[in-house]
């Protein structure tokens, strides 16, 4: 008998368990183990692009701490697909040069509109950092609880089995409360990750709007700077 028993213990896996058991638990396993993929996949694709993201940065503040004119530099950008620093300062110096072409009289006005055009910019910058971030959170706060509705079916199904076999063996019960377990624990497996992930890109995302947003203010004074000494320059000349 001990023999038997031992065979039958060695034989439980986690894919016999999946296998043994009812549809609305396979259901919720395999849209847990789904999830958790999915997880993995935004893991992977931020950690790329924020690493991208952040270097870019670097590249552009040395760049425009450097000395070079600010017409050289949106002359070499413009023509290009920006993001991050380089989109604001691009949306900045679009809008400042669209005002003096068109003869701009008033620098309150002027100055506005070009931080207007940094602050959009921004947004939309900030929107593209947190974009699927939102999926994370998702999955860590709804998985443990859709493992749980798995735990509940399960443990029903084994209660059922016991009225069925009108019997309390432990032999009896066991399968459906190991199936039952498995989901909580899938449910666990997707939302952890999706927790500490989320967290992570949460804060890295806010890191680097925060430089873009210190890069838009100082931006911003440089050019007010200039706005005020052509405004100068062109009241003197008339």
């Amino acid at each position: 008998m001990e023999q038997v028993g031992l065979a039958a213990t060695s034989e439980v896996t986690l894919w016999s368990l999946f296998m043994q058991a009812g549809f609305v638990v396979k259901l919720v396993m395999l849209g847990l183990v789904g999830a958790s993929i999915w997880t993995w996949a935004i893991v992977a694709d931020k950690w790329v692009s924020y690493r991208k993201f952040r270097g870019q940065l670097d590249q552009f503040e040395q760049i425009f701490w450097s000395g070079q004119s600010l017409e050289e530099l949106y002359r070499t950008l413009s023509d290009r697909k920006t993001s991050g620093m380089s989109a604001i300062f691009v949306a900045a110096m679009r809008e400042w040069k669209k005002s003096f072409e068109r003869g701009a009289k008033s620098p309150i006005g002027l100055q506005m509109r070009i931080d207007k055009a940094m602050d959009v910019t921004l947004a939309r910058e900030a929107e593209h950092l947190e974009s699927k971030l939102g999926s994370l959170a998702s999955i860590g706060s709804a998985a443990p609880f859709i493992g749980l509705f798995g735990t509940v079916v399960g443990i029903m199904t084994s209660f059922q089995a016991i009225a069925g076999s009108k019997s309390t063996n432990l032999a009896v019960v066991a399968p459906g409360i190991a199936e039952a377990l498995l989901a909580t624990a899938i449910g666990l497996l997707a939302a952890i990750p999706a927790v500490i992930a989320y967290n992570k890109f949460s804060s890295d995302a806010g890191k680097l709007s925060g430089r873009m947003e210190g890069f838009a203010d100082e931006f911003s004074g440089i050019l007010s700077r200039q706005i005020d000494e052509r405004m100068s320059a062109r009241q003197a000349a008339e």
